[in-house]
């Protein structure tokens, strides 16, 4: 078991720094492995939302070589797509999660949200119907250089609305990162829209295993943790969460160590 170099509590929040980025994806995955397994001992399915990051690449890793979860009693979920790129285009967030993780285990089965639906609309009550036919047990995130999580960007997150996904429209910062990530050559390549499950919907995951890497983040790590809860760092929120841990690799912790 990796060991942290550093662990405390932030309010509600488990908050646990690891020596390398390596590390922390062990860790992550090993606290993810655990909580897996302990629901399938008394359920007969996990419904799971992932993320599609650069910052999942270590733990996604560690997941697809497992052996000792029954992955045929998972029910995966994404938590975001664009939307306006060509169904084959490799920047999708599906697209990405297939490569990493959902072609690689044998699912129960994979829900895609489908941005090439017939209307916006009709994908985001598709997906929602899909979202609620049980409850949601486990989601593995990262948070955004401007502290989002999922696509909601400061200025279009709510802490509290009813629907569980929807169309957002991307801040500048984070369609940056975009580019900073190496997924898109330019900026304005970047789409303006995207589907993202709401805050709402990532709070009803009973476990939150959030993963982040980088002194890209380090920032908004320090506002997440340190400034008030409030939407203008919706990662913040997560110090409210009931069983909610964040692995972090050194580089991002740098500022509150």
């Amino acid at each position: 078991m990796i060991k942290p170099i550093k662990a405390f509590i932030k309010d509600k929040l488990e908050v646990l720094i690891f020596d390398s980025r390596e590390q922390m994806g062990q860790a992550a995955y090993e606290a993810y492995q655990d909580k897996v397994i302990s629901k399938l001992s008394k359920q007969d399915e996990v419904r799971a939302v992932f993320a599609a990051a650069h910052s999942q690449d270590d733990f996604l890793m560690c997941l697809s070589q497992d052996r000792s979860i029954d992955f045929r009693k998972i029910v995966a979920f994404h938590m975001d797509e664009y939307i306006g790129l060509p169904e084959n285009a490799p920047q999708k967030f599906g697209a990405f999660l297939k490569k990493a993780i959902f072609s690689k285990v044998p699912f129960k089965s994979v829900n895609y949200i489908q941005s090439g639906s017939s209307t916006i609309q009709d994908e985001c009550a598709r997906y929602s119907r899909l979202l609620h036919e049980r409850p949601l047990d486990i989601v593995s995130m990262g948070i955004g250089e401007n502290g989002h999580i999922a696509f909601n960007d400061p200025a279009e997150a709510h802490f509290y609305e009813k629907n569980w996904i929807k169309e957002t429209r991307l801040d500048a910062i984070c369609r940056q990162q975009q580019v900073n990530d190496g997924e898109f050559l330019h900026f304005e390549d970047v789409p303006q829209t995207a589907f993202t499950l709401t805050i709402p919907a990532l709070m009803s995951c009973e476990q939150v295993i959030c993963i982040v890497p980088t002194a890209r983040k380090a920032e908004a790590v320090y506002k997440m943790l340190q400034e008030p809860v409030s939407e203008m760092c919706p990662a913040s929120i997560l110090r409210m969460h009931d069983h909610a841990k964040l692995f972090l690799d050194k580089e991002a912790a740098n500022k509150i160590i």
